[in-house]
């Protein structure tokens, strides 16, 4: 299985990175992982959303969005 991911982004305590992965009908996935803490205190939060998309390149600008949606309003994500 392949990942690609893009640039992280830095809010506070949290450090959250856009990612994209091939899925088996050709299509790409995007999600994006949300962590917080170091070494033994790391907690990591993994979304990956349904929409996909033709490329990697639009997979990675939409979970890009979607961290920028997250440091916006956290609490919407649930």
């Amino acid at each position: 299985m392949s990942h690609s991911n893009a640039a992280a982004l830095a809010c506070g305590k949290f450090h959250l990175t856009p990612l994209s992965r091939p899925a088996q009908d050709g299509a790409f996935t995007a999600g994006l992982s949300i962590r917080r803490g170091r070494g033994m205190q790391t907690h990591d939060r993994v979304y990956t959303f349904v929409r996909r998309f033709t490329c990697r390149d639009s997979a990675l600008r939409y979970a890009a969005a979607q961290a920028r949606a997250w440091v916006a309003n956290p609490l919407a994500f649930g």
